[in-house]
């Protein structure tokens, strides 16, 4: 995963824009990327740039503005970090003066630990007496300006006349327009938005960290059926990583970007981005829905979603399953086989273990286990050395393994091993087929199904895990696009008609393969949905 990610970073850097796009440029460009973008200058000719600066008046000129207008307020204890779940944070409804009288105060106080601290008394329109709490910081976020949904709900429209919608948004359909301001240093949780965002800044300095869709499973998201799906779980300081373990490589796969005054920064939806605020930031933010999310018609979305689940399960697979170790087990090509016959194409030899020449097949078939080289015949032993370490095989006259005038006698002890395990690194079988080249691994497996017949069953029904079935079965994709149509044939009814019960054995290796698959499927719920399954995969009984 951390090198699919690597290489996927490389693509999706973000670029820095001197001059301003065209709205068909943008739309074809920029926007049709889903990569976020820095435009400097962006918002130079807003009137809010030079009306709204807290330095030179500003704060005078916003109270006089929309003083009167109401506004909920972020109170949070946790401060300077503000999280999205409710549980850390309350919303205060109160005016709009209220909010910028505290920033005042806190401009023209001193810097210490106690100038971000601050209590009042306020009456409520009906005279009743409020307490309004106000902690060490007190934030307003997504106020809005306009809102296309609910003008009602635009508690700031008087600042409307202030800002000036970017020219290549003309062609958007925007959702709303809000106002972000902080008295004092903030930080963000860090989260992503459903919508495409367009993030102007007014006054002061934004740092804004980056992550792309593709990373949510080092974020940790909420789960998906709570308040703050939206968020990560991580905690802004320092994420425990004995409770995070994947996080550990966060930074690696993020993008950083400063943003000054007159700067705007595009995030596509579902980007993850976390903001660094410096004192008294002001900010606004255009929302609007992407083509694809409005493309997406409500009676396609249960299909959308499980052709989603299974591309991601589908990836989480192939993580489980690395590639295999490069240059093992290759079959030695040697000129001549130990009875002085040409060695020549090495399925045609495999073939006449299929045929009726019984004499010849035994001839043939000592020649191709022999021509192995010295790691495929490890390979060998140690895969039944492993059966009869942990199977009781009834015949035990079939654990002797000659090869090369080595023997070897493994143990019958032990019995069958319904182990559940998903990944290579812990199952020494799966290793052992995953590693092998198709070709040989086909050698292999024929001469097992000859000399070793209940080894082989007893490899399929008691030792095969689920990652050494979808390693086994994928192997056997391999071997398929090396071997013409009837030597596939001819194959499997060589494996199959050795065992016993063909039907059992086939049975074990798909029960194996949709357990993997079904953790895979699993993993996908835990790292982009936050929803952590505690039951393990049912199975029937074998």
């Amino acid at each position: 995963m951390k090198m699919a990610m690597a290489r996927e970073a490389e693509s999706l850097q973000i670029r820095r824009f001197d001059e301003l796009p065209s709205a068909t440029d943008f739309a074809s460009q920029i926007e049709s990327r889903n990569v976020p973008a820095v435009f400097s200058g962006c918002t130079k000719d807003w009137k809010a740039l030079r009306k709204w600066n807290p330095h030179e008046g500003g704060l005078d000129y916003l109270q006089e503005r929309a003083g009167p207008c109401t506004v909920e307020a972020m109170l949070s204890r946790s401060a300077p970090f503000f999280y999205g779940d409710l549980r850390s944070h309350e919303r205060v409804p109160l005016p709009f003066s209220s909010f910028i009288g505290f920033c005042k105060q806190l401009k023209e106080r001193k810097e210490d630990d106690q100038s971000q601290c601050m209590e009042s008394k306020k009456r409520n329109s009906d005279g009743s007496e409020q307490d309004h709490l106000a902690p060490k910081q007190m934030y307003l976020a997504q106020v809005p300006i306009m809102n296309v949904e609910n003008k009602g709900r635009a508690q700031l429209e008087a600042l409307w006349e202030d800002i000036r919608m970017p020219a290549f948004l003309d062609k958007s359909l925007l959702a709303s327009v809000n106002l972000w301001m902080n008295i004092a240093e903030a930080r963000s949780s860090t989260h992503y938005d459903p919508h495409h965002n367009l993030l102007c800044i007014v006054s002061g300095t934004k740092k804004v960290v980056l992550w792309p869709p593709s990373a949510s499973p080092l974020l940790y998201p909420m789960p998906l059926y709570g308040e703050a799906s939206n968020h990560s779980s991580l905690s802004l300081g320092k994420p425990d990583f004995s409770l995070y373990p994947r996080a550990e490589y966060l930074m690696d796969y993020s993008h950083k970007v400063i943003l000054k005054a007159g700067d705007a920064l595009f995030i596509p939806e579902g980007w993850f981005h976390q903001v660094d605020s410096d004192n008294l930031s002001i900010a606004v933010n255009f929302w609007w829905q992407s083509n694809l999310m409005r493309s997406m018609s409500e009676h396609m979305d249960a299909y959308y979603l499980r052709r989603i689940l299974r591309r991601l399960t589908d990836k989480e697979m192939e993580l489980m399953l690395p590639k295999p170790v490069s240059g093992e087990c290759k079959v030695h090509e040697s000129e001549q086989t130990l009875n002085g016959d040409a060695v020549g194409d090495l399925h045609n030899m495999d073939k006449v273990f299929m045929d009726g020449d019984l004499k010849g097949k035994e001839v043939k078939l000592e020649s191709a286990i022999c021509d192995m080289e010295p790691s495929a015949l490890q390979a060998l032993h140690a895969l039944v050395s492993l059966v009869h370490d942990r199977v009781n095989i009834p015949d035990p006259s079939q654990v002797q393994l000659s090869s090369r005038g080595n023997g070897s006698t493994a143990s019958t002890e032990g019995g069958p091993n319904n182990r559940m395990v998903f990944h290579l690194e812990d199952d020494p079988v799966a290793k052992i087929l995953w590693n092998i080249e198709p070709h040989t691994l086909r050698t292999m497996l024929l001469y097992m199904a000859d000399k070793f017949p209940r080894t082989l069953e007893a490899l399929i029904l008691h030792l095969l895990s689920p990652v050494g079935a979808e390693a086994l079965t994928r192997k056997f994709d391999e071997i398929d696009a090396e071997s013409s149509e009837e030597d596939r044939s001819r194959f499997y009814q060589v494996i199959y008609g050795a065992l016993d019960d063909q039907f059992a054995a086939m049975d074990a290796i798909l029960l194996g393969k949709e357990s993997f698959a079904m953790q895979a499927f699993r993993n996908v719920l835990d790292k982009y949905l936050g929803v952590n399954i505690e039951d393990g995969p049912k199975l029937r009984a074998r």
